[in-house]
């Protein structure tokens, strides 16, 4: 079902479904009981742009933790429960606004029952969904391997053993590390189930890999509007996953805001480490809440009628740059100073 017509649903302060902007998530990789570190990186995630967070809860020091890590932060708290279901009505009683579980490994229905009905008490979303490195055995054995069908099979089900308790107020997620595999079981997925989907590639990589894998199957899926909120999930520090999260969506013109940079490929005809530049300049822009196109062009000869679909942009040449607005020369400069020039129009820009 596309995401305008899928049920709308509330964690915390936030809307997904039925049309509400597409959620950005990621998930601590502190020690959810180490709360002073914990918030910290929380605060620096919000900062990036992150949404929704999520923390593991393996233990009931984790879930009782959740209450103070809640107090300080401002963006809606997700429990990541598995196998024990005391710790998904611990993480709930202190404050959870958002439980992950997978019903196929928390044990007998009476305990699903449990964790539902306390999440019901409390009116909070469940998150239920299935990974395909840890399918159930019985679909597994039933297609004689991970397949698309399992998969969805897999998540259907563990959507109506929540039902059972009349209980609507959920979240689905199925993943794959396989990109072709999981954008075919979000398609056939999103067929059959007008729940919120969240989306994401799972044990992706490394920043290179897993950003790639990323953006390819992520893209594909949110193009045909398949995808509510969304994590893309990378070996490393959360706050890429964040950076990655908002260019792939402004790519696909489905998030604005924030300052959106273009740059060239070096050629023969580069004279200045561009490379360098636009490096700089790409950490520089991120200070600024900004919803313009910035190019940084490494030549001085094509740099300003390639530049001109940007708003500003400078290009560099051999001891020279110029400062160039929707393609126009306005400013000849030292190339040592081309990086200062343009921090100065940016801070001056509602000026303009």
């Amino acid at each position: 079902m596309h995401r305008e017509h899928t049920r709308i649903i509330s964690i915390g302060n936030r809307k997904i479904g039925g049309g509400h902007p597409i959620a950005i998530q990621s998930m601590t990789n502190t020690k959810t009981e180490d709360i002073s570190g914990t918030v910290a990186q929380i605060l620096a995630l919000e900062q990036a742009g992150c949404e929704i967070i999520r923390c593991a809860v393996p233990t009931m020091e984790a879930a009782a933790a959740l209450k103070e890590i809640k107090s300080k932060i401002h963006i809606p708290l997700v429990a990541d429960i598995h196998f024990d279901y005391r710790l998904a009505i611990a993480a709930i009683e202190n404050g959870a606004d958002k439980i992950r579980i997978n019903p196929g490994n928390i044990g007998t229905k009476e305990k699903i029952q449990a964790v539902v009905e306390a999440a019901k008490a409390k009116n909070i979303p469940i998150r239920v969904g299935v990974n395909s490195g840890s399918l159930e055995k019985e679909y597994l054995e039933k297609y004689g391997k991970v397949t698309v069908r399992g998969i969805v099979e897999s998540a259907i089900d563990k959507v109506k053993m929540i039902e059972e308790f009349d209980y609507h107020n959920l979240v689905v997620s199925i993943k794959s590390s396989n990109v072709p595999m999981c954008v075919e079981a979000h398609t056939e997925l999103a067929k059959v189930c007008d729940y919120p989907i969240h989306i994401g590639i799972t044990e992706s990589g490394t920043l290179l890999s897993g950003n790639i894998k990323s953006s390819v199957g992520l893209g594909i899926l949110l193009y045909q509007g398949i995808g509510d909120t969304m994590r893309v999930s990378l070996t490393g520090n959360p706050l890429e996953e964040i950076k990655t999260a908002k260019l792939i969506l402004r790519s696909l013109g489905l998030r604005s805001g924030g300052v959106e940079l273009v740059s060239c490929p070096t050629c023969g005809r580069t004279q200045i480490d561009l490379i360098g530049l636009a490096t700089k300049v790409e950490n520089m822009v991120s200070d600024f809440d900004l919803n313009i196109k910035v190019a940084v062009m490494g030549c001085v000869v094509n740099g300003p009628g390639e530049a001109r679909e940007a708003d500003i942009g400078i290009a560099g040449g051999r001891g020279e740059g110029l400062l160039i607005k929707k393609g126009e020369i306005v400013k000849k400069v030292k190339e040592e100073e081309l990086l200062d020039t343009l921090r100065y129009e940016l801070e001056h820009w509602e000026e303009n």
